[in-house]
């Protein structure tokens, strides 16, 4: 059994080198997780004894496969979660994300296999992020392109928000922008703003390019690029 802590630093190490495809630095490791730097060293150095992981000092930590399987549980558990509050109890998305983070490594893959029954298998959760199968397999995103890059009259269907930033998660939702919203970019300035409309509304939504950035969309036929 690992405690919830080792399943949280592996989860995170899954995230990290998902985004990168490179092994993951300890200080990366640190500043995702706030925690000190000797305290990440600590333990991945455990999680290597235990062969969770691969670690070399000074050239990062990447999970092995041991490792991976644990990380994509984890992550199943806690994406099944998301969905099942929303959908069943009635939670904000923004409120979500906290609350699968305590649950997660407190259910059992059968219990997830039961909530993942009951809601219809779904095969992403509430902020667009796939879910992984029962098998653990994960269906990459469609589209890897961001709301920033996007020019002037394209349109586009949201894929992804994040979820680890309730505040954007409820001005998004003010403006009903989720995933599958289709939305059409009217404006980008040269000091990185970009707005946008939801499509059939005449509202403008302005988001900062760091924003525009985090939020995964796909283009749709016969937008200008």
């Amino acid at each position: 059994m690992l405690s919830a802590i080792m399943e949280d630093y592996l989860k995170a190490i899954y995230y990290l080198q998902d985004e990168t495809d490179e092994r993951v630095r300890t200080s990366t490791l640190a500043e995702h997780m706030d925690v000190e730097q000797p305290s990440v060293t600590s333990m991945v150095k455990k999680l290597a004894e235990r062969d969770f992981v691969h670690y070399e000092p000074y050239k990062g930590v990447v999970l092995t496969d041991t490792g991976i399987p644990v990380a994509l549980e984890i992550i199943r558990h806690h994406r099944l979660l998301e969905r099942y509050l929303t959908e069943r109890l009635e939670y904000d998305w923004a409120e979500v994300h906290d609350e699968a983070d305590r649950l997660e490594h407190h259910i059992s893959s059968q219990f997830a296999d039961r909530i993942a029954e009951q809601l219809g298998n779904p095969a992403v959760d509430p902020h667009g992020d796939p879910i992984p199968t029962a098998d653990l397999d994960v269906s990459p995103l469609q589209s890897g392109e961001t709301l920033a890059d996007q020019q002037v009259g394209d349109k586009v269907r949201i894929e992804r928000v994040p979820d680890n930033d309730p505040d954007l998660l409820r001005y998004l939702s003010e403006h009903e922008i989720t995933p599958t919203t289709v939305v059409e970019i009217v404006e980008t300035t040269s000091f990185g703003m970009v707005t946008l409309v939801p499509d059939g509304t005449d509202e403008r939504v302005v988001l900062p390019e760091e924003v525009a950035r985090s939020i995964t969309a796909q283009t749709l036929a016969g937008s200008s690029n």
